[in-house]
Order: structure tokens, then sequence, then C-alpha cells
């Protein structure tokens, strides 16, 4: 059976101080013995965020790598980089980096290799339509061209290990939350081109999140779409509402 996760997002949020208030607050009444939690927070506090939580079982994660090695790239962080600092997930091809930054599927396809060749960390891979493409029908096919590039050239073993977050672009940010029957639709579509891919045996293992506007009002009964195996949160992750998520 697969575990339940939850993950929450802090973009561009929060400052040191400002973590470690709130962690210190919701740490003891976030549940981790049914699911598995995580918080994926700024390059620059990762370090302080995984201080305050050494005694907990939640864990930290990074919001993007880069997919080189090293090398002339000003501004980005490296998957040696993450490794240093001991984390356990990094998210790829957010829908805001795709909008904002031009991150291209193939980019993404790039990130994942290096991440599962080189790291023991867990890639969270997003995927997810525009309000256009769900308008006109198309959103099966632009979701499901995105999860085939995302793991051109990654063996089954390795697909295994990921997480892939089915985030409708319509829904992020903008308080509009896809029904837990329309994430539910599309989550079981996601698992079915993996078993296309890498057959049934790996499709259900690997482990399907919704985000999109998620909070504690629509979390359990999204949980409770059988294809639906955990949250990737935004901006209730930043309230302690986030703790009634996780129970």
């Amino acid at each position: 059976m697969r575990r339940k996760i939850i993950v929450g997002n802090w973009k561009m949020n929060m400052t040191k101080i400002l973590a470690k208030e709130f962690l210190y607050v919701v740490k003891e009444k976030t549940n981790t013995e049914s699911m598995d939690v995580a918080f994926c927070v700024p390059f620059t506090l990762i370090g302080a965020v995984k201080e305050v939580l050494k005694d907990s079982n939640i864990k930290v994660g990074a919001q993007n790598v880069h997919f080189e090695k090293s090398g002339a790239y000003t501004g980005e962080i490296s998957l040696d980089m993450l490794k240093e600092l001991d984390i356990e997930y990094c998210i790829i091809g957010h829908s805001e980096r795709r909008q904002y930054f031009n991150e291209l599927d193939s980019t993404v396809n790039l990130k994942a290799i290096n991440i599962l060749n080189n790291s023991n960390i867990i890639p969270i891979i997003c995927v997810g339509e525009k309000l256009e493409q769900r308008q006109n029908n198309t959103m099966y096919d632009i979701v499901k061209g995105q999860v085939e590039k995302a793991f051109e050239n990654i063996s089954s073993e390795m697909a295994s290990r990921c997480i892939l977050a089915y985030e409708p672009i319509w829904a992020i940010g903008t308080g509009v939350t896809a029904t837990s029957g329309e994430a539910e639709d599309m989550c079981k579509y996601i698992r079915q081109v993996i078993a296309s891919i890498y057959g049934k045996e790996v499709a259900d293992i690997l482990r399907v999140q919704y985000g999109g506007s998620a909070n504690s009002k629509n979390a359990s009964e999204l949980l409770n779409m059988p294809n639906i195996d955990g949250l990737l949160v935004g901006g209730a992750s930043l309230k302690e509402e986030f703790v009634d998520m996780t129970n």
C-alpha cells in the first residue's frame, strides 16, 4: 500500500526567524505516524529548517536544482550543493518554474536524471495543464506528454523512486481547487501513463500527489481518493492549518 505524503512548498516565502517560529509551533502537532511529511523551502533556509526539525520525523527538501554538475550558471544550485545539506526531496518542473522561468519538459527530464543517477534524493516531478488546455479538452494529451518526457531514459527501478505531482496550473495560487473527482481522474490517468511506460508494478508503487490550492478544508476528501497519494501544498503550508491536513 502506498504511504501518503504531504509536502509543503514554501515558494519564495519566510525568513530564518519566521521559519523557526513557525516550525517550533507546528512540528509537535504534525502527524508523521500515518504519512510522510516534508517542507520544501528556499535554499537559504534549508540549514536552519533542518536544525529545527532534527528531532522530528518531518523531512526537508529543495524547490529546484540545476541539471549540470557545476559551471557558469550564475544564481543556480547544483546537486552536490544539495547533497551536502542532506535533504530528502527536490521539486522539479513546478508550474511556476515552467511559466516564469521558461523551464521545458526536456529540462525537467535532465534534472530528474541528474537527481536519480547521482543521489538518494527523491524528485517530486510536477505536471499539469493550463486553463485553456482543460477548456479545449487537450489536458490529457498535455499531461501525458509531460510525463513521458520527464521519464525519458529513466529505468523502471529509478522511476519507482519518484513522486509525481499533478498541478493543474489554473488552480495554483488562485484559491480555485480541482474537485476531488477532477483530481482523482487525472491522477488515475497519470498512473495509467506510467503503467504504459513501465508496467503495472511500477505504476502501483509510484506515488502521485495533487497540488493546487489544497488546504485544511479539502485535504481529507482529496486524500481519500484511491489514486491520490498525497498533497503538494503551497499557501496553506505557511499557516498552522497545515497541521490539520496531516491529522
